[in-house]
This record gives structure tokens, C-alpha cells and sequence, in this order.
């Protein structure tokens, strides 16, 4: 990483890794000032949509120092995507962050198209934005971030054997809900901000009705901003009113689910939403 950038982000290293489904990722690793994995080994924190995340998430790794509320010590590892691709992250993340066969909205299309409306995309990139939700392989995904990348961050920077968390917000929130339903035994705590449960058909309802009498042991919180609740627009109302049925269902069953309503919109809450995760889910 350059001079400037370390400036920006310190004790953030950067590298790209090619997955065996042959997509390239960028990686930013972000580690606790002063770690030293030969005295301290430290679990690490996955964060998803690392392009338009890490540069609000990363400097959050200070709380580990606050007095005021101490945050357990973690390692960040920001995934995003490289090269010529890093320009096209935010409809990249639909492929990878999505279950497979999971349903597009009616909200959510007409959303894309106010976009085209008021200049925000052109018709080209709103084409290209919904041609890779028709594809979506969250699957893949995961075992690119459990079985490929994570044994390379725990070789390269001496990560704990246990402790390990996950972070995503919006679709990445989604992809958080996805994880905890698989049981993954990877994360041992798991965020889902805003997750973009957009559709009453969504995978996670059949997730959830196929877990049976089942119980997961990784904690899950869950937030949800009180402009998508409060707001006017159909796309966030409905997300919302499925998250919330989500969480009904997950506390009636009794499960490790805690949740929070954050007074920001859907743009404004990823920074809010990772903090609540920190404070509910890693605090000392």
C-alpha cells in the first residue's frame, strides 16, 4: 500500500487474491497498533464490500483501546474486489453476496429504475447491475472466505484458533443472515446491518424453515435504521418488515439474536451499524 494510503489507514496492509472460481479480490488487512502474533494471537474480523467499507470500518480497531468501553482485540480483513473490477464493486457484491435463487424484488427494480430516472445510473449499468442478481452465488462465496482466505490470513498474520467474526451491511447484511443459517463454524459472532431481505420469498425464510428444531451457537445482531423504517421509499420499508419477521422468528425460537434500530438511512448506517456489532457482540 502506498505512503498516502498508510497514512490514511495505519497498520493496513493490501494485497489481491485470485479464488478458485477464478475472481479476483482485493484485501485490506487492518491489525491492532503494536500486534505482535508472536506473544498475541488475535482473532480476526471479516468486513464485507472492503471498497466502500474499510476506509469507515478499519479506524474503528482504535476502540480496542478506549477506556471508556473496550472492544476485544481483532484483526480487520476487508474483502473487496481489484484491479479494473474495484469500479464495478457495488454490482460485483450481487453475485457474491446473494444466496442462490434468491428473488428480485419488484422494489427493488423499480428502485434501480428511479435511478435511471434521476441520472444516478445510466441504463447500461442499471442493465448491468440486475443481470448479476440473476446469478448469484453467495455459496461460493463463503467457501472463497472459509477455505481459501482465511487460511492464508491465519497463516500470514498468526490469527487465533477461535473468536473469529463476520461483518456486512445491506446486501452484505443479507450474505451475514445467509452465513449464520448455514451454521458455517467459522465465526463465532456475526453483524447483519440493513440485511436486503427485499422479498417475502426470500432464501432466508426457506433457510429458516429447514433449520427445523436446530440451534446455531454463533451470535447474530441485527440492525435495522429507523429512516428505512420511517422513510418513503418501498425498497427499504419492505426491508425492514422482513428483517423484523426474521428477527421474530429468531427470538421466539429462542436463539443468541440480538438486535438494534440506529437513527441513520440506509447510506448513512454501515459505520453506525459495524460499531453496534463491536460493542453487543465484542465487547470485554
Amino acid at each position: 500500500m502506498s505512503t498516502m494510503w498508510h497514512g490514511c489507514l495505519a497498520d493496513t496492509d493490501y494485497f489481491e487474491m485470485r479464488s478458485s472460481g477464478g475472481h479476483d479480490y482485493g484485501v485490506w488487512v487492518t491489525t491492532p497498533p503494536g500486534y505482535d502474533p508472536a506473544t498475541t494471537r488475535t482473532p480476526a474480523v471479516y468486513v464485507l464490500d472492503g471498497n466502500w467499507a474499510v476506509g469507515m470500518t478499519a479506524p474503528l480497531i482504535i476502540t480496542q483501546a478506549d477506556p471508556m468501553q473496550r472492544i476485544q482485540p481483532y484483526i480487520q480483513v476487508s474483502v473487496g474486489y481489484a484491479g479494473e473490477e474495484a469500479q464495478h464493486w457495488d454490482r460485483l457484491r450481487n453475485r457474491d453476496l446473494v444466496p442462490p435463487g434468491e428473488p428480485i424484488a419488484k422494489e427493488l427494480v423499480d428502485a434501480v429504475e428511479m435511478g435511471v430516472q434521476t441520472g444516478a445510473r445510466t441504463r447500461e449499468e442499471s442493465d448491468a447491475y440486475l443481470a448479476e442478481l440473476r446469478d448469484t452465488h453467495a455459496d461460493a462465496f463463503l467457501s472463497f472466505l472459509t477455505a481459501e482466505l482465511h487460511p492464508r490470513i491465519e497463516r500470514d498474520y498468526g490469527t487465533a484458533a477461535s473468536g473469529h467474526g463476520l461483518f456486512g451491511y445491506s446486501y452484505g447484511g443479507l450474505f451475514s443472515l445467509y452465513t449464520w443459517l448455514t451454521g458455517n463454524s467459522l465465526f463465532e459472532s456475526i453483524g447483519a446491518g440493513s440485511p436486503g431481505v427485499a422479498s417475502e420469498d426470500s432464501q432466508i425464510f426457506a433457510r429458516l424453515q429447514e433449520m427445523g428444531d436446530s440451534r446455531h451457537a454463533a451470535k447474530l445482531h441485527v440492525t435495522l435504521n429507523e429512516r428505512e423504517l420511517l422513510g418513503d421509499l418501498p425498497i427499504y420499508q419492505n426491508l425492514t418488515k422482513n428483517t423484523a419477521t426474521v428477527l421474530h422468528r429468531l427470538t421466539s425460537r429462542g436463539e443468541a439474536v440480538t438486535s438494534a434500530v440506529l437513527r441513520e438511512t440506509h447510506v448513512t448506517g454501515l459505520q453506525a451499524s459495524f460499531l453496534s456489532y463491536l460493542r453487543t457482540c465484542r465487547a470485554r
